[in-house]
């Protein structure tokens, strides 16, 4: 994008127009003007000197928001590079899932986040002091193991002085993330969330705890991610149906993250949890250094999966766009309303069999394939 071009409109021309946010599933263009959404429409007018595209066969949704990554490239061994990836995958705004702690969130903002502009980093602060510290193939430390890294105070300074960016609070517990520390950076984590009046975003891989545990502490508005992860801790029973504690932590407005990850997400606990009728509230890739290269890639993949297992295109879309935005109390993004930011994301639906692989090694083959074909940050064609 030149300099020249920043205050030139932007006109898609002829694409299906996906919007949740509006109920809206229709062949129509999109006008961006002064860097937000300005209209809708079949046939709108061609505003002088403005930027034209042609997407008609494309598919145009709000700018797809991934809820769950880990994007401190350089700074932490779990982080991928975030606007590499929007340029292959047509996200928008990157939802860091606690790589930084309060002793490190300095620097992710400094050197990563505001470099990474337009392409939109929005994190949520990890309770250790350090973030994730060790996470690689070789080396491999929970950050919530040692208490010594738990500062409540610290935490909520930071979150606090960083208000314009973070958007909650993360905490990793299970055998892997807390270790012997069980329950209990959980515990501190909702301290921190109750005290800055934040949402807590919660992991859980192997017990214990148990998700019972777990499940029982989250509050309306608080996110479960890995939602849908293999046995042990899986939301199903073996035999099928959804386990009374998730189905209550839903009546209470827990919401509910797929957080695919390298670990996280199995084909079998998504058909049974689909075959209840609990479908996840947010799709999202848990993208990170051990899952860029499969079996994750990137958001726009993770979509094209819970498509393959028999969601909707409007449904998949939603879950990466308006729900995800609430997720994050950003009512401003995940919609093309004019007046709403201008960021939307162009991809192609392709008929063609492709093959998907969960965590645990299953493949099933899907009858379509998404494929990245645009990105629009703050009303401009960014790639």
């Amino acid at each position: 994008m030149s300099h020249d071009d920043t205050n030139r409109d932007l006109l898609l021309r002829g694409a299906r127009v996906i919007d949740p946010s509006q109920g809206l599933d229709q062949v129509s263009d999109v006008l961006f003007s002064k860097g937000v959404v300005a209209k809708i429409g079949v046939d709108l007018p061609v505003p002088a000197g403005a930027d034209v595209r042609d997407v008609r066969g494309k598919v145009v949704t709000p700018g797809l928001i991934d809820l769950h990554t880990h994007v401190y490239w350089g700074g932490t061994s779990i982080g991928v590079d975030a606007v590499a990836l929007a340029r292959t995958s047509a996200t928008a705004t990157f939802v860091d899932a606690g790589t930084a702690g309060p002793g490190n969130f300095p620097g992710f903002r400094k050197h990563v986040i505001e470099p990474a502009l337009p392409v939109r980093i929005l994190p949520l602060l990890n309770l250790s002091f350090a973030g994730i510290f060790a996470f690689s193939d070789t080396v491999m430390v929970g950050e919530s193991e040692d208490l010594r890294l738990l500062d409540l105070k610290e935490c909520v300074r930071v979150a606090r002085e960083n208000a314009d960016l973070v958007v909650g609070i993360k905490v990793r517990v299970g055998r892997g993330a807390s270790g012997n520390a069980g329950i209990a950076p959980m515990d501190m984590a909702l301290e921190v969330a109750e005290a800055t009046g934040l949402p807590l975003m919660a992991h859980l891989d192997h017990p214990p705890p148990s998700r019972l545990e777990v499940m029982s502490r989250l509050r309306k508005g608080d996110i479960l991610t890995h939602c849908f992860r293999p046995f042990p801790n899986a939301p199903s029973h073996p035999g099928g149906g959804v386990r009374p504690e998730v189905m209550a932590a839903r009546e209470r407005g827990v919401i509910f993250d797929i957080g695919h990850g390298a670990g996280s997400c199995g084909f079998a606990t998504s058909r049974a949890m689909l075959a209840a009728g609990f479908k996840p509230d947010v799709i999202s890739s848990d993208v990170h250094i051990l899952s860029i290269n499969g079996p994750a890639f990137d958001l726009l993949q993770t979509l094209a999966k819970f498509h393959a297992l028999g969601m909707t295109l409007p449904e998949v879309v939603a879950c990466g766009t308006s729900n995800a935005a609430r997720a994050i109390r950003r009512p401003d993004l995940g919609s093309l309303k004019p007046g709403s930011v201008g960021d939307a994301s162009i991809f192609e639906v392709l008929t063609e069999p492709t093959q998907y692989k969960d965590v645990v090694g299953e493949v099933i083959t899907g009858e379509h394939r998404f494929a990245a074909r645009g990105l629009v940050l703050s009303g401009q064609w960014w790639h």
